[in-house]
């Protein structure tokens, strides 16, 4: 924590020549190359990678997460000082740089507080975690895992490993959504996995024991720590996402009336949705899962024009305000070129989401997504969303996802009640 401490203060020492009216220097860009970064939380240390590109005056960081490389096209500097945003989350790094090294912090914005943890960054630097020991142990395969709060409850998930030899790549599936990217190393019997997506900054520790089952401990941010354990199961398998989320009974069909980015209300009985398939996705520009999803729905519709489908995004944002919700989700819109509606439904706490579409039983994660067939009823609901880092999963998920789109696009045009 003294370490912490000194990071912290140094910190603030250096970022006030940024405000200060002190002669101005020429501004210092990060090099360009392999950076390893860390961030500090919960007394534990976070490794993450990223890599600076120069692109004429301009540069582009990635994010580097095992095999995802995500973009940041939004950095600034001024003299010494440094703010490299988080694409569309409310998030950013701020630091101090001499061009080979960054110190300052990671801020992560909420309506109501802000979380800011210590990080340090160096270049030339391609590892991940520190080893000292070679793998003594193989975690490569499916696990099913539970994950354990103090108070005794547990959430089940299903944990998919590949190791080469101390490199260790995988996820965590669970019934709301998967972990995402995640990239680590094997140190003797120990593994250590991490992800930091600008939004989640995960990281996972665990011993595996003579009788080949693993506990371990996650920590998520500035405060949220639970234990988990695992066994080696290649059946491993989560209930049903098409069962989990359904309309209470009496209801065959949803309804809505949510302003638009412009401010315009818009309904499912507005002309330009009549007589098509409507795929509703339940998001916020908050959620990474929805990232990957809306990446993913994007595509399809452009791949699909001249089709009678029809998407509309139902956002629920951590900020309430209109105008802030907008700014988020115009960033959103432009990071992956969505050419489909997006209508500002509420916020992203799940009861209150749940209350804008009351026919539904709850809303248990984001995304959630909704399929309505030509006569307007509800098909099928979608919980969570297996994104690119499952692997198999998602294609699954995607070869599912065109063969029922297609099945409700060659129904018959009878569209009486």
């Amino acid at each position: 924590m003294h370490k912490h401490l000194i990071i912290f203060l140094s910190f603030i020492f250096l970022s006030f020549s940024f405000f200060s009216c002190s002669s101005p220097v020429a501004n210092i860009h990060l090099a360009e190359g392999k950076w390893r970064a860390l961030i500090s939380m919960q007394n534990q240390t976070l490794p993450f990678n990223f890599e600076v590109v120069n692109q004429g005056d301009s540069q582009l960081i990635y994010l580097v997460n095992g095999k995802e490389k995500l973009p940041l096209n939004e950095i600034k500097y001024n003299n010494d000082s440094v703010k490299i945003f988080m694409h569309f989350f409310d998030c950013e790094i701020l630091g101090v740089t001499d061009g080979q090294r960054l110190t300052g912090e990671y801020v992560k914005r909420f309506p109501d507080k802000t979380i800011r943890l210590p990080i340090s960054a160096v270049v030339g630097q391609t590892h991940r975690f520190e080893t000292k020991e070679s793998p003594s142990a193989d975690f490569s395969g499916k696990w099913s895992v539970d994950f354990i709060e103090e108070n005794g409850d547990t959430t089940i998930a299903v944990g998919i490993f590949e190791q080469h030899k101390d490199d260790l790549i995988g996820t965590f599936r669970t019934v709301t959504g998967d972990y995402r990217f995640l990239a680590g190393n094997v140190n003797g019997n120990h593994l250590s996995l991490s992800c930091f997506d600008g939004e989640h900054a995960f990281l996972f520790k665990a011993k595996m024991s003579i009788d080949s089952a693993l506990e371990g401990r996650f920590w998520s941010g500035s405060s949220y720590n639970v234990k988990w354990v695992a066994r080696r199961n290649p059946q491993a398998e989560l209930p049903n996402a098409d069962s989990l989320t359904f309309l209470k009974a009496g209801y065959d069909r949803i309804n809505f009336s949510f302003p638009d980015l412009e401010g315009n209300l818009v309904t499912l009985n507005d002309a330009k949705y009549q007589n098509k398939v409507i795929i509703v996705q339940m998001l916020g520009s908050w959620c990474p899962n929805c990232m990957d999803e809306t990446a993913f729905l994007s595509q399809f519709h452009k791949s699909n024009r001249g089709k009678e489908i029809a998407i509309i995004g139902l956002a629920y944002e951590r900020n309430p305000e209109f105008n802030e919700a907008k700014k988020r989700l115009e960033k959103m819109k432009v990071r992956f070129g969505i050419g489909y509606d997006l209508l500002i439904a509420g916020t992203y706490n799940k009861a209150a989401a749940a209350a804008t579409l009351p026919m539904l039983n709850h809303v248990l994660a984001f995304p959630t997504t909704i399929f309505i067939d030509k006569k307007g009823r509800v098909r099928k609901i979608h919980t969570g969303f297996n994104g690119p880092g499952t692997g198999v999963y998602y294609d699954k998920f995607v070869e599912e996802f065109n063969i029922f789109i297609d099945k409700l696009l060659a129904e018959e045009d009878n569209l009486g009640s």
